[in-house]
């Protein structure tokens, strides 16, 4: 492991010593575990090699050990496994969120929202399995009675709640002020970002502050390696 670039890359991103020294930590048993069980090193590992040592952990500590190893494939410029690192703690996470519903999102319309439960679609979840498609969602406008647009906005909306701490006010936030997907947190440098959302809230009256430093960049930081999986196009 390129161990002094990698902590110069963690403390650029923001993260405090011990944070950045227990990512390190994670990358080094991952490394310990290529080397002694699949024969690789980190630049030689693939998609199997980190399926298998994920396979290899205790349910529980694979949230954490899956963001250091995620964040060195970034370091290391390897998107492919990145991503899939990042996918993998994802569906970790999932499994002991909290549901949250898609009534509870500020602004959507109630009587939208109860056709689309009469169907059984509550949650985040079930909106971002049956609607991650334009034929997904195609289809559920057509059983459900709701427009097009209002499924799309609730499908963006569950997408950004993908992000982390992301519910009713922020995901209101950001999709108001044009950032409804992930994809499009990726492309702003924490700061920059934050400068726009204030001057955004400022210029619009949104009932809401603009978000602090730290939770903008854990957003584009999951932005950066989380998994796509609703298609716009």
């Amino acid at each position: 492991m390129e161990e002094t670039g990698f902590q110069t890359f963690l403390k650029r991103m923001g993260k405090k010593p011990h944070v950045a020294e227990g990512l390190v930590a994670c990358v080094r048993e991952y490394e310990a575990y290529l080397k002694s069980a699949r024969g690789v090193g980190l630049a030689e590992a693939g998609e199997e090699d980190v399926r298998e040592y994920v396979a290899s952990l205790p349910e529980a500590g694979v949230k954490q050990k899956m963001r250091g190893v995620a964040l060195y494939y970034r370091y290391a410029g390897n998107e492919a496994l990145a991503r899939l690192a990042a996918g993998i703690r994802e569906e970790g996470i999932a499994k002991t969120r909290k549901a949250f519903k898609l009534r509870d999102f500020r602004g959507v319309n109630p009587q939208d929202v109860a056709r689309l439960e009469a169907l059984g679609i509550v949650t985040v979840e079930d909106m971002l399995t049956v609607g991650r498609t334009p034929q997904g969602r195609q289809q559920l406008a057509e059983r459900s009675g709701v427009s097009p647009e209002a499924i799309l906005e609730l499908a963006k909306l569950s997408d950004l709640s993908r992000l982390g701490a992301i519910k009713s006010v922020r995901a209101r936030l950001y999709y108001d002020a044009g950032l409804d997907t992930p994809d499009k947190f990726a492309q702003w440098e924490p700061e920059a970002l934050r400068q726009m959302l204030v001057a955004w809230v400022e210029r619009t009256g949104f009932d809401g502050i603009a978000p602090l430093p730290k939770e903008l960049r854990n957003a584009v930081e999951k932005a950066r390696t989380l998994p796509k999986i609703v298609d716009y196009d």
